[in-house]
């Protein structure tokens, strides 16, 4: 018996941000050179995942942007991350998976690939009747995307999905995650989702690509990835004490950074909307995820929004909060 009785279980994910330290979080920096840290939050745009009974007992339905019908074992499904859950967690035929997602689940830089897992593996625990950590499923997430898939990327997405709010998260050698919290007022988070603006470039890419080619030239550019591993723990004390502008100044420093550590990262058409962001008034900002596309996000002064949404007049401005909560279950019957 692979439920507890449910006929439907639904959870809700939070898609993600990063401030600093991206690319410190890949196991071969923080394992050689660690440790590795990453300040990012989690932001109000979600995928859904329903878990429910299949009227055909002996059957699996999956649908996301596609649906895989009429599957008669485990093994038989297309989706990577949907087969290799079922397999871990034990789960037999006789159930159907529908996710939903509130922004394009591919290639933007917001963690979609891996909020999906978390909320697919939160849902699938909840199915058996199982009561289960954030971090038990976050590093569950991690075990099925980089050592069973072998899909090249870092972990804060998992971890930063399952635990949801602003956090600092330090990636030691021995592959244990610590988190750190920064709690704010209703006043101090305003004030930085004021700060905040995000701008999809309308450019996808694939993560994994970029991410082989940053992990292959760590040790040469091992400097740029210790700089911005400092700028995490510089970038947590500044949310702290709602220094703003300084995390503002930070992201800027790290993205000069990051754009060193491979050509995929970033190239002319993406250095021009950063540039002239910060002209009109940007203090810092960065391109989401690994790079190359998705989306822009920059801190600046509330007066200067009009100056860069005129300035990147050809992007569409996203509009988002940071969101407090992980991953969580929102509709048992």
């Amino acid at each position: 018996m692979t439920n507890a009785g449910f006929r439907i279980v639904t959870s809700k994910t939070p898609l993600r941000i990063t401030f600093t330290g991206g690319g410190t979080d890949l196991p071969e920096y923080f394992r050689n050179f660690g440790p590795g840290a990453v300040v990012s939050a989690t932001i109000d745009r979600f995928i859904y995942v329903t878990i429910a009974r299949n009227f055909r007992e002996d059957e699996i339905r999956v649908s996301y942007s596609k649906t895989e019908n009429a599957i008669k074992e485990v093994d038989q499904i297309q989706h990577p991350t949907v087969r290799e859950s079922l397999k871990l967690l034990n789960i037999e035929p006789g159930i159907q998976i529908v996710s939903i997602t509130e922004i394009p689940s591919g290639g933007t830089g917001l963690g979609s690939s891996s909020s999906f897992l978390v909320g697919l593996l939160n849902a699938l625990h909840t199915w058996k009747g199982e009561t289960v950590s954030p971090l038990q499923i976050a590093s569950e997430a991690v075990r099925i995307e980089r050592d069973i898939l072998r899909e090249a990327g870092g972990r804060q997405d998992q971890y930063i999905a399952a635990h949801g709010g602003i956090q600092l998260m330090q990636f030691n050698s021995d592959d244990t995650v610590n988190m750190k919290r920064i709690e704010m007022s209703v006043n101090d988070l305003e004030e930085l989702n004021e700060r905040l603006l995000i701008f999809y470039t309308g450019i996808e890419r694939r993560s994994t690509d970029i991410h082989r080619d940053q992990s292959s030239r760590i040790t040469d550019m091992k400097e740029e990835y210790d700089m911005m591993r400092n700028m995490a723990y510089e970038t947590y004390d500044a949310l702290k004490s709602k220094d703003f502008q300084k995390v503002g100044e930070l992201m800027d420093k790290n993205w000069s950074l990051k754009k060193k550590l491979s050509k995929a990262i970033t190239d002319p058409l993406i250095d021009n909307l950063y540039e002239r962001a910060i002209r009109a008034g940007a203090t810092g900002g960065k391109l989401m995820g690994a790079g190359g596309g998705g989306f822009l996000i920059f801190m600046a002064p509330l007066e200067k929004h009009r100056n860069i949404e005129m300035a990147l007049n050809n992007l569409r401005r996203y509009r988002f909060r940071v969101e407090n909560l992980g991953s969580r279950i929102v509709y048992i019957e």
